[in-house]
């Protein structure tokens, strides 16, 4: 029996022990932190996570990071690029389909992978095994990407870095630095597509029970390249035919843009000139810096002359007059609206604003 007891005993203490053993692992700081790095285009996010070995000394380039494709003594792959970092494979993640270095790619996330040559030229790889450790388990046959790029000397970096090193409304260039070199690679997003596709979703849920979505979704169709017919019905969505419509200066601004954009200028004018008693103050101010903007300055002089008459002396008329004499090369006369204009300007952000443009024009150079 206490044989029996003794063999019972052995086991629950080896089953405690192997459960203890699963179970008691503690968390230490890792040799090469892991962080994560992400940037916006557009509407659009690239999120790069990685671990971050330190130079410590060492020889990067040809030794710890060795040229070309390697065998690395471990896992399946016997020719495995650099896995652009340390530890688990380097990722990097698009929220929408892009391209990088011109070339496109699907949304979703990517293990990221560098061949490193020699002199100043690399080839990014992007695969689409993200999970595997490093890149001991690289396959050729899973690449969904690869481009040549151009490394660039950079000031030394201590700790290997991902970053964002220049943002522009359509692209961005990610760079890996460290050590004292970079290697930088472009990405492209497709934002008015991306961002049109998601207006014409958001219209058919609540969002486009409201007047305001079809103005907007409409000005930004006809300000980033979009269909000026489906942005022609957007707009006269808003101004009438709808529970939400409402014919407002501002919404007929935007038809009229769209019509002149169009081609149909003299339609564009009419329509304005039809409903110009509509417009506030300020309302037809920014109408008359449209027409300034697009070109059309004697129309822009009618529209700010009409605006001082109807509202004579009102901040921001001689501002506005100022702009259309400016705009015409009359800087005298210019100088003598913009001088009542700091007169009655509202506040001292205003003032100031307008005391720039009149050393502007002192120095004979246009405000607009």
């Amino acid at each position: 029996m206490s044989n029996i007891y003794t063999r019972v005993v052995t086991m629950v203490t080896f089953l405690l022990l192997v459960t203890f053993s699963v179970h008691s692992q503690i968390t230490t700081p890792r040799g090469s932190q892991m962080a994560t790095v992400s940037q916006t285009i557009g509407t659009s996010t690239v999120e790069i996570t990685y671990s971050r070995p330190s130079v410590n000394g060492r020889e990067i380039w040809g030794k710890l990071v060795p040229y070309g494709l390697n065998n690395l003594g471990f896992g399946t792959s016997t020719a495995a690029p650099w896995r652009a970092g340390a530890n688990e494979n380097t990722t990097i993640t698009f929220s929408h389909d892009m391209k990088v270095e011109g070339k496109p790619i699907k949304a979703g996330t990517y293990g990221l992978h560098l061949e490193v040559k020699e002199g100043s030229k690399a080839t990014l790889i992007l695969s689409n095994n993200y999970s595997s450790w490093g890149s001991f388990f690289y396959d050729p046959a899973e690449d969904a990407l690869k481009a040549e790029i151009t490394t660039k000397e950079t000031p030394f970096t201590e700790m290997l870095t991902f970053d964002f090193i220049d943002v522009k409304a359509n692209t961005a260039v990610a760079a890996l630095k460290w050590e004292k070199k970079a290697f930088p690679f472009t990405i492209e997003v497709p934002v008015s597509d991306i961002v049109l596709a998601d207006i014409r979703n958001d219209m058919r849920g609540q969002t486009g029970f409201n007047r305001q979505t079809w103005e907007q979704a409409a000005n930004y169709a006809l300000n980033n390249g979009g269909d000026l017919n489906e942005a022609m019905g957007w707009i006269d969505n808003a101004i009438a035919g709808q529970f939400y419509s409402q014919k407002t200066f501002g919404n007929l601004q935007i038809k009229s843009a769209i019509l002149a954009k169009m081609g149909k200028q003299a339609e564009a004018e009419k329509l304005m000139d039809d409903n110009l008693d509509m417009g506030s103050v300020f309302e037809v101010h920014q109408y008359g810096r449209q027409l300034i903007g697009a070109g059309n300055k004697d129309k822009a002089m009618k529209v700010f002359q009409y605006n001082a008459k109807k509202n004579k002396d009102t901040w921001p008329v001689n501002y506005g007059l100022a702009r259309a004499y400016s705009a015409k090369g009359d800087y005298k006369t210019a100088l003598k609206h913009l001088e009542k204009a700091h007169e009655n300007a509202p506040n001292a952000g205003s003032k100031g604003r307008v005391a720039a443009n009149i050393e502007k024009l002192k120095k004979g150079e246009d405000i607009n």
